[in-house]
């Protein structure tokens, strides 16, 4: 039963994060990536942030500084700009060339290699991604793809650096770290480059306590 407990609350995320898409097609205020990457991380990291009470110490800060700008400040932007400028079936389906981006970082960073299965399986996924793109009937938006495969190299750095410096402090408070940090990296350059925030309505306050909450704070 443990057992099960466990793998039912490891699909919670995902579930989450396979929803964004959707969401953003569906309940966001239209082109507004920077202002809805700010809003789904800095609530969320200020609030755990507020339950772990830990702040960073010495080296800490810096190198969360840098995993939140990598998996936060730089891959939620770059997310939401695919999500807003590409289908939502491609855009999910370049996530597919995260684990051969990961497995180049471990390579080149922690040495670490990867078995001939795993390789094998990432190529498919991109051989699945190539197929998509050469076959849409309207072409591709060269902007939201570009921001689809940032997305996925900033993260796949971001993943491999969190296996590096292997941090003191308990997962949870790490993720509020990063956050918070990638939210405050955002804050300025959504002002300036997007202005003041848009007016929100109903479905989109639902839409950003969706990605916000149950896609960033519960996952």
């Amino acid at each position: 039963m443990e057992t099960i407990r466990w793998r039912a609350l490891s699909a919670v995320a995902p579930l989450a994060w396979g929803t964004t898409y959707f969401t953003t097609e569906r309940f966001l205020p239209e082109d507004r990536p920077l202002f809805s990457a700010l809003v789904r991380a800095l609530p969320a990291g200020l609030l755990l942030l507020a339950v772990t009470r830990t702040l960073p110490r010495g080296v800490w800060w810096w190198r969360a500084g840098l995993m939140g700008l990598c998996n936060i400040g730089l891959f939620f932007p770059l997310l939401f700009l695919a999500a807003y400028r590409l289908p939502g079936g491609l855009a999910s389906t370049i996530q597919a060339g995260s684990p051969l981006v990961v497995m180049l970082f471990a390579l080149l960073l922690i040495g670490e290699r990867a078995r001939t299965g795993a390789v094998l399986a990432g190529l498919a996924g991109m051989g699945g991604v190539a197929l998509l793109v050469l076959q849409s009937p309207e072409g591709v938006d060269a902007l939201g793809l570009a921001g689809a495969v940032g997305s996925v190299v900033v993260s796949g750095l971001g993943f491999v650096l969190i296996k590096r410096w292997r941090p003191p402090v308990p997962m949870l408070t790490l993720v509020s770290w990063q956050l918070v940090a990638g939210g405050l990296a955002l804050l300025p350059i959504a002002v300036v480059l997007e202005g003041a925030p848009p007016a929100l309505d109903v479905h989109n306050v639902l839409g950003y306590a969706w990605v916000g909450g149950v896609g960033t704070v519960l996952a």
